[in-house]
């Protein structure tokens, strides 16, 4: 029997792809208008019974999206001030606390009185979660008080101005700020600060404020190929949050005009541009790698990518709560409403211009539907061709993609670990493109030798050829090269999980979707990907076992599933990236040299595209390196030590 296919939850289609014209946005919003109006409780609840938590500030922002029907003249009728009115009055009686949540760790001032928000109501019940939920609360309160002031009485605004201003003092004087570290959370509470201040003319505020971003959050930011990120749960690289800090940079810089807003934003957009595949799959690590984000990022990825000039909508965002947060399909939850106000709020217009020529950064190729990303030691993780995305390998615990050696006894080093500078030459000719990396790494008996990766593509096939100094190793040792592993396939709207790998020759572990290793021809096909290489290929799988990815036990997982099943809190609230390093291995698609390497080299030579290639591919010495000739394109790949003043050489025509 064939096991049900598993799809990663909420990748699903480039944002910028969704309707953002005026006449659409009024009849998402009356569509939303008119569900909450039907559900609202007798009491005036307005939040969805079906949530169990991130519950404390729905209610208000359910309020802030009736305001926002009313401000933008999209409804306005008595009914709507009812449920408005009714709503605010039940969040002021029943979801404004001012006793402490027992268990609260966070606490500098005890007792305190000041109000804040539950992420969840119970008492003592994950009070962890009370600093974000007083921040989204915040949010939704300073919303309400700009634009439902002809909605709600004078009275209304009063109180609820009171206790918005009681939220900024609980988050900056009774608790410590940021508690989960997570600055996506913090720049929402600058936000807060800096619209709160306005408001309510309070420069004191607004004074707060910034000096809390340029102390907790800007100070603190860590350094990822180049370009400076917020802390996100302890690291910087998060695939859902960045985007959403995003959103609140740019609502930070329209309310208060505050550069450092832009040029901090602009650097986010920029390593979202370079990670980013060539079709919006975004991946580095587990970090909530398959828990994209919706409406909460639309508005950052639209405002920044055209201070960037690039394509950032492509990102593939989640459908399902792309213009509200919805607990119940169809039904807006109030979290994250903010972010829906400001987006419906905006005249921003997404950066439309598909680039016609290769895209290269010094950490990333792309063209066409192909890309390859680079991490910040030049070595390839995520290759992306013909809807499918390839993820780095992991082999005795050693993650990437890359030449890997195997010694004869049994030790096992991927050569992908830089041994000081690395030098990168890209070129554009005869419609590719091209980017050569070089590098020194260090093996077992600390013997220096270079790896060269050449990655070429004509915007529908991506190649990689490999060139290395293979005279340093031990005669006996067996050179091959980790080509990745195949992990998601597109398939409709949805990313499916591609889980297993068939022995060449043998049958597929009865989990369906299978890989099948085709022997004969050299071809690996995978999704929608057909993997080709110059020489043989072959597969090798993981054994059963918890630490092992992609076996009979761990195939029905994401990796995120399974990093945070070896991670080390069992909620899943830690940092995923702890519980991918606790991987032992992946499967292992493993090419073999291609026979004409020149003497003393080893040269591989792949081919990531939709249908298989015969990659009939040669090698030779020339004066200034390698030249290597396929049935596409041919190409020198000049000596590791560069040219007279130690640049890269490359050459690259089509064939």
């Amino acid at each position: 029997m064939t096991a049900a296919a598993v799809y990663l939850p909420s990748q699903h289609a480039s944002v910028h792809d969704l309707p953002d014209d005026d006449e659409e946005l009024r009849t998402v919003l009356a569509r939303a208008v008119s569900q909450v109006l039907a559900r609202q409780r007798p009491d005036g609840n307005l939040e969805d019974p079906a949530a169990a938590d991130d519950i404390g500030d729905m209610a208000l922002g359910v309020v802030s999206l009736l305001c926002l029907a009313w401000y933008r003249g999209d409804r306005r009728d008595p009914e709507l001030v009812d449920a408005a009115r009714r709503g605010l009055d039940f969040v002021l009686a029943e979801r404004i606390f001012r006793t402490d949540n027992p268990g609260e760790p966070f606490l500098l001032v005890r007792d305190s009185g000041l109000p804040y928000a539950r992420y969840v109501l119970e008492a003592g019940e994950h009070p962890f979660g009370d600093w974000p939920s007083t921040v989204w609360a915040l949010l939704h309160a300073v919303n309400v008080l700009e634009f439902g002031r002809e909605v709600i009485t004078e009275a209304r605004w009063t109180a609820l101005a009171e206790v918005a201003t009681g939220f900024w003092r609980w988050l900056t004087e009774a608790s410590m700020v940021n508690p989960q570290q997570t600055a996506n959370q913090a720049i929402g509470a600058v936000v807060a600060g800096l619209t709160l201040g306005r408001l309510l003319s309070e420069k004191s505020i607004v004074d707060d404020a910034m000096f809390l971003y340029h102390s907790e959050i800007r100070a603190k930011r860590v350094v990822d190929r180049e370009l400076r990120l917020p802390v996100e749960h302890g690291a910087g690289h998060d695939q859902n949050y960045l985007p959403i800090s995003l959103t609140f940079l740019a609502r930070a810089y329209q309310v208060s005009g505050e550069q450092c807003f832009l040029d901090d934003g602009d650097e986010i957009a920029r390593h979202l541009e370079t990670r980013l595949s060539a079709r919006g799959f975004d991946y580095g690590g587990p970090r909530y790698s398959e828990q994209h984000c919706g409406c909460e990022g639309m508005l950052g990825l639209r405002f920044f990518s055209g201070r960037v000039q690039a394509e950032l909508g492509r990102y593939l965002g989640d459908r399902r709560v792309a213009y509200f947060c919805a607990t119940t399909p169809g039904v807006p939850s109030g979290h994250f409403a903010f972010t829906t106000v400001w987006f419906f709020l905006d005249d921003n217009r997404w950066y439309r211009a598909p680039a016609q020529a290769p895209v290269h950064t010094r950490y990333s190729l792309r063209h066409g539907q192909v890309s390859v990303s680079l991490t910040g030691q030049l070595t390839p993780y995520l290759i992306d061709a013909a809807g499918t995305a390839v993820i780095e390998s992991v082999v005795d615990h050693q993650h990437g993609i890359g030449p890997l050696v195997q010694y004869a006894d049994g030790r096992r080093t991927l050569l992908t670990r830089p041994l000081g500078p690395v030098r990168v030459r890209d070129a554009a000719e005869d419609g590719l493109g091209a980017k050569l990396v070089t590098k020194a790494v260090v093996t077992w008996e600390q013997v220096m030798l270079s790896v060269q990766q050449l990655y070429v593509t004509d915007g529908e096939r991506l190649f990689l050829v490999a060139v290395l100094d293979r005279a340093a190793l031990p005669v006996n040792a067996e050179l091959t090269f980790l080509a990745g592993l195949p992990y998601a396939t597109a398939e409709g709207s949805r990313q499916r999980r591609i889980r297993t790998v068939s022995e060449p020759g043998g049958e597929p572990f009865d989990l369906g979707d299978a890989w099948r290793a085709l022997s004969t021809s050299g071809t690996l096909l995978a999704g929608g990907l057909a993997l080709s290489a110059a020489a043989g290929l072959r597969v090798e799988n993981p054994p059963d076992g918890p630490a092992y990815f992609n076996n009979p036990r761990t195939a029905g997982m994401t990796q995120e599933q399974l990093s945070f099943w070896l991670g080390d809190d069992p909620r899943g609230y830690g940092n995923p990236d702890a519980g991918w390093r606790r991987v032992i291995a992946t499967n292992h698609v493993l090419a073999e040299p291609i026979v004409s390497s020149p003497h003393g080299r080893a040269v591989f030579a792949l081919c990531y595209g939709p249908e298989p290639v015969a990659l009939e591919v040669t090698a030779e010495e020339v004066p200034d390196g390698v030249r290597v000739r396929t049935p596409f394109f041919t190409a020198v790949v000049g000596h590791p030590a560069g040219d007279v003043g130690g640049e890269p050489v490359l050459r690259v025509a089509a064939a």
